[in-house]
């Protein structure tokens, strides 16, 4: 059995609906940012972390391609070849480090920063954030998915990332990424992880 280690209000909310997605049993185990529990599991003592047997993986976008490779005949990885898996790693590292981006920039200066070190990022974050929503309108196009007619790990990501920006009141103006939006966060698995501790901010 899988094994979610994290935080309630983290990023582990993305891999317990992939683990509902796929079907999978695990075990949500709970352990604070920063803890001497996560600690002794990820040098960095950030959460979230999949066990997996003796394997332990790090980075919420990683464990996601790593359950969607290991379960393949789900239908939740990359598209065939080498040109399926290099579409599918753009989209991750747009998603990561683009598009949450701005929300994880105001998130630090709000509550994670010292206090002595915090500034008023709230414009920056919703001017930069507004580009990527137009980013990912363009990328989207004419796509109900990120990867063409079919829910993939991808959409867990961009979904739980748009969970968090609809919470946070950023705004998104664009009716395609709304709708997009409206369709992946309806998905029954993302209830499922919010009621097992996957509730997200």
């Amino acid at each position: 059995m899988y094994k979610a280690v994290g935080s309630r209000g983290s990023r582990v909310s993305r891999v317990l609906w992939m683990l509902e997605e796929l079907e999978q049993p695990y075990e949500f185990v709970e352990v604070g940012l920063r803890s001497p529990e996560a600690y002794a599991l990820n040098p960095s003592g950030k959460v979230p972390i999949l066990i997996d047997d003796d394997l332990r993986i790090t980075d919420s976008a990683a464990i996601c391609v790593y359950l969607a490779d290991k379960h393949a005949g789900k239908g939740m990885g990359a598209n065939p070849g080498l040109a399926g898996r290099a579409e599918m790693d753009s989209w991750m590292h747009f998603a990561q480090s683009e598009f949450e981006a701005p929300l994880w920039n105001k998130l630090r200066h709000r509550f994670l920063l010292p206090k002595e070190v915090r500034v008023d990022v709230g414009p920056a974050a919703a001017h930069d954030f507004a580009s990527e929503v137009k980013a990912l309108d363009r990328r989207l196009g004419e796509k109900p998915f990120a990867l063409g007619d079919r829910f993939s790990a991808v959409d867990v990501l961009l979904g739980d990332i748009g969970g968090w920006a609809r919470g946070g009141r950023f705004a998104v103006e664009s009716d395609r990424v709304n709708a997009y939006f409206d369709r992946v966060l309806a998905r029954p698995a993302r209830a499922r992880a919010q009621a097992n501790g996957g509730s997200f901010r």
